[in-house]
């Protein structure tokens, strides 16, 4: 739901002349394919039994749903980019698969890194580089981002799906990730 809402806040909060038309397919296509898919995705693997349960608990269940996520995320960018001609947009689902790349990797080093987090600290970079760009100050999204993520956080400790360092990498990597994306696009 992270990548809706953000682009919710996006619409709202920024400038911009798009028709209520775009904006409506936008959200859609967005909704579909970050939320919808991925739901599928792992429902099918659940029937197919390649994960025990939806938290795939186990670095091994992630892998595949990941690397899928990665395609998604950056056809999803394309599609926006190419067809849509949103660039800012099309900026947060490149980010978005750059930094699941970063996570697919770092499961060959058995390290789960929080991918609530990792969402999280992508919207928050995302909406500090935008303020960057157009000299627009969002301090009430970055800050709301910044307390959500620690909710979250607190959670995913108090549950033990991850270990401190995992939830601490999930948020920085994110966080950095749209800098890193937008310097070399």
């Amino acid at each position: 739901m992270v990548p809706t809402i953000g682009i919710i806040l996006y619409l709202l909060i920024l400038p911009n002349s798009y028709t209520s038309k775009q904006k409506t397919a936008l959200l859609a296509l967005i909704f579909i394919t970050t939320y919808l898919v991925p739901l599928l995705i792992l429902a099918l693997f659940k029937k197919l039994n390649l994960i025990q349960n939806f938290n795939t608990k186990g670095i091994k269940e992630r892998k595949v749903p990941v690397a899928l996520m990665i395609i998604v995320f950056y056809l999803l960018g394309n599609t926006i980019e190419n067809n849509i001609k949103m660039t800012d947009i099309s900026l947060l689902f490149y980010t978005s698969s750059i930094a699941l790349t970063f996570v697919y990797l770092c499961l060959a080093y058995q390290l789960k890194i929080s991918i609530h987090l990792l969402s999280l600290g992508i919207s928050t970079g995302f909406f500090i580089l935008i303020g960057f760009i157009y000299n627009y100050s969002l301090p009430i999204v970055v800050i709301g981002n910044i307390l959500l993520a620690g909710i979250v956080a607190n959670a995913r400790l108090h549950l033990k799906m991850h270990q401190p360092k995992e939830v601490y990498l999930g948020f920085l990597s994110g966080l950095i990730a749209p800098f890193v994306v937008y310097n070399f696009l």
